[in-house]
Order: structure tokens, then sequence, then C-alpha cells
């Protein structure tokens, strides 16, 4: 037991804000605090992915990114576009022609950022992962990325709508222990129902896939404008945010526009 006075000497680096490219959501005062866990839910293809790694690349700090959804070569190629600003279609060209030694060096400065591709990765995965990033570097990551959460194998059961949400919300509180014991910011990505699977328009709490608003700290939902030239603008919502604005109607947002040429998101005047 702690007294308050105490509990300033055992805080270590919980709330300590990871730094961020997302004015907007600061503005609504949205941090991804460490020793936190929160969930982004979007809708297949909305930029769900995109966000996380904007946000893990963003700073060069210590990531460790679970890329179920995403293999080597499209997370290579994206990170690569982001981190240097240039065309993803001719560095995607360049790493399969074998021709993409110019950027090797700018990218092993990134040496803390690790990713894990399986496309199904075990709670033990996890575990063991976390156990050598410390024993190579001596510290936990500040940011630990799941995409998705549904595509750990685990207590996540696939049978009928109870289990589910009962086994999503286990593994909830498991992501959520693992933040506060390794004092990383656990962000997992996660789906929505189906009628907010186009993901274009606003997306409320309760349209989150099994409705688990209950454990995470932060909640977001991502819907997107397309202008019909292959422009598109991402809008994010906090539906769920225990330290600061929220509004569960989704239809209060924050909003960037996508570079679809270097993966870049930035952002623009807030939504409403």
């Amino acid at each position: 037991m702690y007294s308050l006075a105490q509990s300033v000497l055992v805080k270590g680096a919980a709330g300590e804000p990871l730094p961020s490219p997302f004015q907007g959501l600061a503005r609504h005062e949205v941090e991804f605090r460490r020793g936190e866990f929160s969930l982004v839910a979007a809708g297949p293809g909305t930029g769900k992915s995109l966000f996380a790694l904007n946000l893990a690349l963003y700073g060069n700090m210590p990531v460790l990114y679970y890329s179920a959804d995403s293999n080597a070569a499209t997370q290579l190629t994206r990170a690569t576009a982001i981190l240097t600003g240039e065309n993803v279609r001719d560095i995607k060209r360049k790493l399969l022609n074998d021709d993409f030694s110019e950027y090797l060096g700018y990218l092993s400065k990134r040496w803390w950022i690790r990713f894990n591709y399986d496309a199904r990765p075990a709670l033990h995965d996890l575990e063991r992962d976390l156990r050598s990033y410390f024993e190579v570097f001596g510290m936990f990551p500040h940011l630990i990325v799941v995409d998705n959460i549904t595509n750990v194998a685990g207590e996540v059961a696939a049978g009928d709508a109870e289990s589910f949400t009962f086994g999503l919300e286990a593994m909830c509180e498991y992501m959520s222990e693992m933040a506060r014991y390794t004092g990383a910011h656990v962000l997992a990505l996660h789906h929505v129902i189906g009628e907010y699977s186009d993901g274009l328009q606003p997306i409320p709490l309760s349209g989150v896939k099994g409705k688990i608003g209950r454990v995470p700290n932060v909640i977001l939902t991502i819907h997107k404008e397309i202008d019909g030239m292959d422009g598109r603008i991402l809008h994010v919502s906090p539906v769920k945010n225990r330290e600061g604005f929220e509004d569960s109607s989704g239809q209060t947002f924050s909003s960037y526009v996508f570079n679809s040429t270097n993966m870049q998101l930035t952002d623009v005047a807030d939504g409403l």
C-alpha cells in the first residue's frame, strides 16, 4: 500500500504523454499517455493502420508494432515514405528491384522501432517479444501497437456475440495490464459494426464492434471524406476520453489530410 505522498515516488513514467503529430486531437485534450491503453476503431480501409504508423514513427521513440494486418513490404514502404516524404510507389518499386540501399542508412537511425509481422500472434508471443525488447535495450517500448486486437490468439472467442464480447473484454484487460506493467502506451486497432463499416459517417461509441467501452482510457473512431479526386480526409472522433473532452456520438472530430503519395497525415481545421 502507498500513501499519496509515496505514490509520487512509485508512479514511474505513468501518465507521461507520447510525442504526437495530431494537434487537432491535442486541442480536444486527447493524449497517448504511458501506462494507459487506448483503442482506435474504424471500418476496413479507412486508415486506422496509417494513423497508428504515423504516431509510431513520430518523434523517433521506442516502439514495438504488431502488424498482423500488413506484411513487411507494405509497412516498410509506408514507413519509408512517411519518414522521407518520398513517393511510396517509387519506394515500393525500388524495394522490389533490390535497389533499396539508399534508404537503409536513414532507416537504421530508427533502430529501436521494431515490428512483428505474425498474422496470428499469441499472448505468449507478445510476452516473449517484450522480454526480448527489454533484454536488448534495457527498457520497455514507450508505445506498443496491436494491429488488430482480434488478430491476437487468446481469449477472444469466435462463437456467439456474447462470448465474443466477453473474450474481447478479457483481451482489453490483458492489454491494460500490459500497459501498467511495462509503462508503455498500448494502442490497439479494432473494427466497427456493419452499418459503419463503409467509413463514410461519424462512428459513435456504440458503433465499436463488441461494444467494449469499459476498459480503454481513450477510444477514437475514424471515418473518411473522399473528394472524388483521389483526395481523402480522415476525421478522428474522441468517443471516450477519461481525462479530457469526449463526445460519444462521434459527431465532434479533428481532421487530417491524407497524402496518398507519402502516406503522411496533416492537420486541418477541426470538424464539428
